[in-house]
């Protein structure tokens, strides 16, 4: 793309946009693969947005950031390290990287140890991750229980271990610094039941684990250059390699990455559809007044997605704005859940309160559930559409939340891993728009610096 006017001119022309009527035609997109498809109900976002957004994105040198970030260069540059979470799709066979090899040790201790309960410390990306995916594999036909504590309330802890004592029990403790406080009380509370046969600590931290008293058979390690919202790849998520195929999930993963980065005429399209999802987040937040998105899915075995992308996005995008960025408005807010609950909960607002929000809606489409497929839809239409629906005037709606709607092709980890790695290709891109880090959390570290000189001081 060649073009000789000045980022300021084409930013211009955007703004303009806000105020032109004959901008509002509807964007004709679609997207298809084997893992998902892709149908934008986006009002008020054109292909004009879209080609003045992309020619920002030639102008800011977006395909170097990619290209940085997957070469494996400095892109976290406040803490000075590469973001290699993504090696574990794309280059698995790499020591540091291979999956597989560095979990399979473990995994058999814990098959071969008769335990019955897999009990998982973590919180935020330690965590989520492994809770959204231990959710959307689970089966009837499991040989263990899983479980998952967050801290530091002693009440959860006590909910859920207490009835658990003197059983086959074993305990994941999962923490990139160890230096949580949460995860500290869990390993302080289970002390009593722990030993070098029955628990392991995944961390980036070995000489802290050491110093904890784990030994160094029982240290699963990944390196520091992985993000906690990030880890899901990582044996963050060990416990869902015991009865799943994870190298599936990093499959579906790695294809992404690879259209990613690809030439052929599928790649290109599947870097619109990135496109379209990061240029049209910054164009509702930033012109439209849309600081909120909601997540819902339709599918049970979902219902926590909401809660990773959550993490994954108001982590990563929740910063400062660049003084120097065209952009002021960073991240959106995001919140969100199990749709067909969710219906039933605050859906009067997004139908006729006066907030302002985009919306993301997820499913697959199951022959056992279909009210589900039938919900996602309709609520796609209605909240982005004309309400056709209805013929009572007390009835009708705002219908004026732009939509994204993902249907994915099938409920398999590699479709999960397709759709996760694309959302982080979203993330990414519009971190390079606005010109802001998405790798750091200062103000995550800030919140645990304020909470322990409270402690302190009690």
């Amino acid at each position: 793309m060649k073009n000789s006017r000045s980022i300021q001119s084409i930013f211009s022309d955007i703004k303009k946009l806000s105020k032109d009527d004959t901008a509002k035609r509807k964007l004709s997109f679609k997207f298809e693969s084997e893992f998902l498809n892709y149908q934008p109900y986006l009002k008020d976002f054109s292909y004009q947005h879209y080609k003045l957004f992309n020619e920002i994105a030639f102008k800011l040198n977006i395909q170097r950031s990619i290209e940085d970030l997957y070469a494996g260069r400095i892109t976290n540059q406040t803490e000075n390290r590469p973001a290699l979470h993504h090696k574990y799709r794309t280059n698995p066979k790499s020591p540091d990287f291979n999956f597989k090899k560095i979990t399979k040790p473990i995994i058999q201790r814990i098959k071969k140890g008769g335990f019955k309960n897999i009990i998982t410390f973590g919180i935020g990306g330690s965590y989520e991750g492994p809770k959204l995916l231990q959710e959307f594999t689970k089966n009837q036909s499991s040989s263990f229980n899983y479980y998952f504590i967050s801290g530091p309330d002693k009440d959860e802890f006590n909910s859920v271990i207490k009835p658990l004592i003197g059983q086959k029990n074993f305990y994941i403790f999962s923490s990139k610094s160890l230096s949580t406080d949460e995860t500290l009380l869990c390993l302080k509370w289970i002390a009593q039941e722990r030993s070098p046969n029955n628990s392991i600590v995944i961390t980036a931290n070995i000489d802290k684990a050491i110093s904890l008293g784990f030994e160094r058979d029982s240290i699963v390690p990944f390196p520091d250059s992985i993000g906690g919202r990030y880890s899901i790849w990582s044996p963050i998520s060990l416990s869902v390699a015991l009865e799943n195929n994870f190298s599936s999930f990093l499959k579906g993963g790695s294809i992404a990455d690879k259209m990613m980065l690809g030439n052929s005429k599928e790649d290109k399209r599947y870097q619109k559809f990135i496109k379209i999802l990061a240029f049209s987040d910054i164009w509702f937040s930033n012109f439209k007044g849309k600081k909120n998105r909601i997540i819902l899915s339709y599918n049970w075995k979902l219902r926590s997605i909401a809660s990773y992308i959550q993490q994954l996005e108001m982590e990563s995008l929740g910063k400062q704005s660049n003084p120097i960025s065209l952009f002021d408005e960073t991240g959106q807010s995001i919140f969100g859940g199990f749709g067909s609950t969710a219906q039933h909960s605050y859906f009067q607002l997004l139908h006729q309160g006066t907030a302002q929000f985009c919306t993301d809606i997820i499913y697959h489409p199951v022959k056992h559930s279909p009210l589900s497929s039938a919900q996602a839809i309709a609520q796609a239409k209605l909240l982005a559409l004309r309400n056709r629906f209805s013929s009572d005037p007390k009835e009708s709606t705002n219908s004026n939340s732009p939509v994204n709607l993902f249907m994915l092709q099938n409920l398999r980890l590699s479709s999960l891993g397709f759709l996760l790695t694309s959302w982080e290709h979203r993330v990414f891109i519009t971190a390079s728009m606005l010109q802001i880090n998405p790798f750091d959390q200062f103000g995550v570290n800030a919140g645990k610096i304020a909470a322990k000189s409270v402690s302190d001081s009690i």
